[in-house]
């Protein structure tokens, strides 16, 4: 999906083809491609079986890369107010980052079950509207608490994604598939139901469409707006495939936060997030601060895949470097015996290294760091600190 980090993102990375509805086994290959829009030299070769990633697209200059070291150090921009990364801190021992065994999880990841009582009201207006959420979809563990407070992520152009990535609850479907016209107004029926102050869209990954479903967000953003004026807006996109004029449809139509997750250390990428690519996804974020400087960015990541702490401080230094507002980290869930198992729990205390080292090292305006925090988890937070930094 734009897709949701941690235990279930939204955002899919996919001649016989698999039966729809089923994830196909990804099977990797180093493979040598042209060096477009930030497209290593090396990257994953994905078998027949997979929809790869449209590229490049026809009369679409791709997205520009920036001369990336991903892990170095952050170098400020002169003037930023931004002080220079401090060193790493150090790396706990893997037996400290979770008390309990990988068999069962741990007390601070236990959530009790919604009760129907609690969510009716959200999940009903979602079914007589015929909408999909990232929270049902991805089966989030904060659906309980989001829905009782009336909010939700509307999950667009959905449910079936044309990638298939291993950590990931959305179901695959590589079929094409027209967009309905009707789901924007209907979206924009349920912000004004729900009485929502800030509504975050996010879509599964559609490959299959020549501009990657810009149109579609357009079109939703068009409908929040006229039915709800004062409801502030969030978008979780997907990469667009590197498509510079995808992106650039998208922000025209001016959302107040955008959203692109790097969802893991670029260590991970082939067996994570296979048709996703690190340097792209920074460089994404980056020309959106750099050509549309009043909008507030945002990007999410999972722990608990089998990346080391150090690494994970690394991506926070290069989000930072590329102009990164806000941050969430939350932990991998592994959906089923299909999707990649977790690899290591980690404490709440971790979590708030985390989180202090991002805001009061690094200079992030907001990181979210917590066992149960996803992308959209608690985005209303979000009107706050626009108060604080107004642009």
């Amino acid at each position: 999906m734009a897709r949701d980090t941690a235990a279930r993102s939204t955002h899919h990375d996919p001649t016989s083809r698999p039966a729809q509805g089923t994830r196909p086994t990804v099977q990797a290959e180093p493979s040598v491609r042209p060096d477009q829009g930030g497209w290593p030299a090396a990257i994953p070769k994905l078998r027949s079986a997979e929809l790869s990633c449209r590229w490049p697209v026809p009369g679409a200059p791709p997205l520009a890369v920036s001369n990336l070291q991903p892990g170095n150090p952050a170098t400020p921009e002169p003037g930023s107010g931004v002080e220079p990364t401090p060193a790493p801190i150090a790396a706990l021992n893997p037996a400290e980052e979770g008390a309990a065994p990988l068999g069962g999880k741990p007390e601070w990841l236990r959530v009790k079950a919604p009760q129907r009582e609690r969510i009716g009201a959200v999940a009903d207006l979602l079914l007589d509207l015929k909408l999909n959420t990232v929270c049902q979809e991805a089966s989030c563990p904060n659906i309980g608490e989001c829905f009782a407070g009336g909010t939700a992520t509307f999950l667009i152009m959905g449910p079936g994604c044309t990638r298939a990535c291993p950590y990931c609850d959305i179901d695959f479907d590589k079929s094409v598939r027209a967009l309905d016209p009707s789901e924007p107004e209907r979206l924009g029926e349920a912000v004004a139901r729900l009485g929502l102050s800030h509504v975050v869209i996010t879509s599964v990954n559609r490959d299959d469409l020549a501009d990657g479903g810009a149109s579609q967000f357009v079109a939703c953003i068009e409908q929040v707006r006229r039915r709800s004026p004062a409801t502030t807006i969030e978008l979780l996109i997907p990469d667009f495939c590197g498509d510079s004029q995808a992106l650039a449809t998208v922000m025209e139509a001016a959302p107040d936060v955008l959203n692109h997750n790097i969802e893991t250390v670029p260590r991970l990428y082939r067996k994570a997030r296979p048709q996703g690519i690190y340097e792209r996804s920074l460089s994404l974020l980056k020309q959106v601060r750099e050509q549309w400087p009043r909008l507030y960015t945002k990007s999410g990541l999972m722990v608990g895949l089998g990346e080391r702490d150090e690494e994970v401080l690394e991506v926070l230094a290069d989000l930072r470097r590329h102009r990164v507002d806000i941050v969430t980290i939350g932990q991998y869930l592994s959906p089923g015996p299909k999707h990649l198992p977790v690899d290591r729990f980690v404490t709440p205390e971790r979590f708030e290294r985390f989180r202090h080292h991002g805001e009061q090292e690094l200079g992030f305006l907001q990181v979210v760091s917590s066992p149960l925090t996803r992308s959209s988890y608690h985005a209303g937070e979000v009107q706050r600190l626009m108060a604080l930094h107004p642009r």
